[in-house]
């Protein structure tokens, strides 16, 4: 079952409040879908640790995945199988969480991102 909520770092809406700033998308949850999305397709399994949930910013389940919430649930479910990590729920929205911090600090980190189009020319370049 995915996580009720889910909690940001301080780092990640530092992070974020950048990407709102380049990108002019002003919804936390439309760039941390984003986010997972791009962590997501990078090969590379995600590194377990340990990411405070240290700041304000959090945001109910159902936000975060607007109507994609078995969708987003089963990829990170299926990436967790592929990656030799557990499938029990506790491990998915462990690996959730993690995912869309690597993914933030991915999207955060591309100096090329500085609009809606470039962040969609991602998804298909």
């Amino acid at each position: 079952m995915h996580p009720e909520t889910i909690r940001m770092s301080a780092e990640a809406k530092q992070q974020l409040s950048r990407l709102k700033r380049r990108t002019g998308i002003g919804q936390w949850n439309v760039l941390c879908r984003w986010a997972l999305c791009r962590s997501l397709s990078e090969p590379s399994p995600i590194a377990p640790q340990r990411v405070p949930a240290d700041s304000n910013v959090e945001m109910s389940w159902r936000t975060f995945a607007g109507p994609w919430g078995d969708v987003l649930w089963a990829l990170v479910e299926e990436r967790c199988r592929a990656d030799g990590a557990g499938t029990t729920a506790d491990d998915v929205a462990a690996h959730l969480r993690l995912h869309i911090h690597r993914g933030i600090g991915y999207l955060a980190g591309d100096p090329s991102l500085s609009s809606v189009e470039a962040l969609a020319g991602l998804a298909a370049p």
